[in-house]
């Protein structure tokens, strides 16, 4: 059915829990593909003992090149992109494979919803933060009570797209390495192509333990992808992620930093242009000027 690519580097414990799910919970045979990065945890050996198609690479190489690589070894129509520290609800692949049959072409973008601690998706519903402490049957006992309406603009992650699509766009822009932006990046190219369906599934669920990579590493890391992102994402398109989430997206962040999450109403039209869009614009084009002239990267 899908060819679902997971970039992984050193998260065995995540990802055995993340191809038992898939294994356990989905209703059609999916090809699963992981990139393997260094992998001195035992990775390959576990994906060798459950059959699990590979590539590797010897050193951390990010998530956007992990993708391109992982993305040449798939055998099916629909790419679905995912991480290692996701746990795939049951059921997770009927609605996605409901919603494609109700498309009428190839141009959309759907996700799944990200369920997990506050932050971390659409729902907060707390089953544990790691791997040690992950209550799965508080989980699937709970799944009718924690579904939500279909949503505006995708979670981004895990996404489903066609692979037609992902080659018209050059697949994941590899200037965003090793991880930061890559994803919204992603939408804004299939927006230039006229795409304008972008709809979360809010029956399909994932649990997300939170960027377990990055975590691992602390906060100041967050901070500091997060900046970089922002930077070459106004230096490529002139605006911030932020402002292309909100208004053409109608996702992103407020003011509060609270994820903001509207209901599916079709596909998305053209932002209202007022002043204010205009003078943020202007605004960014003075940065991105700035950042050209310093030339950063």
């Amino acid at each position: 059915m899908f060819s679902i690519i997971i970039p992984t580097f050193n998260n065995l414990e995540y990802l055995k829990i993340c191809i038992n799910s898939i294994k356990k919970n989905s209703k059609f045979d999916h090809q699963i593909i992981v990139h393997v990065q260094e992998g001195s945890d035992g990775s390959i050996d576990f994906l060798k003992k459950n059959n699990v198609e590979f590539s590797y690479s010897t050193e951390n190489i990010g998530m956007p090149k992990a993708l391109n690589i992982a993305s040449k070894l798939s055998k099916n129509d629909y790419l679905i992109i995912s991480h290692d520290d996701f746990y795939f609800c049951p059921n997770w692949d009927i609605e996605f494979k409901k919603e494609i049959d109700k498309q009428s072409n190839i141009n959309f973008l759907l996700t799944a919803t990200m369920v997990g601690l506050p932050g971390v998706g659409q729902v907060e519903f707390d089953c544990g933060n790691d791997y040690e402490k992950f209550d799965e049957e508080k989980l699937l006992s709970n799944l009718n009570f924690i579904k939500i309406f279909d949503f505006q603009g995708s979670t981004k992650h895990p996404a489903l797209i066609h692979k037609e699509i992902w080659h018209k766009v050059g697949g994941w822009s590899e200037e965003f390495s090793p991880t930061g932006g890559d994803d919204t990046d992603f939408l804004m190219k299939l927006w230039c192509e006229n795409i304008r369906i972008f709809k979360g599934l809010g029956s399909s669920s994932v649990y997300h333990f939170g960027s377990i990579t990055t975590r691992k590493k602390g906060k100041n890391l967050f901070t500091y992808l997060g900046n970089k992102a922002n930077k070459i994402f106004i230096r490529k398109w002139g605006m911030s992620i932020n402002f292309f989430e909100k208004n053409f997206l109608k996702s992103g962040h407020d003011k509060n930093k609270n994820m903001i999450i509207n209901k599916f109403d079709g596909p998305l039209k053209s932002p209202n242009k007022d002043l204010f869009f205009f003078i943020n614009l202007l605004k960014f084009k003075l940065y991105k000027l700035y950042l050209n002239i310093i030339n950063y990267k």
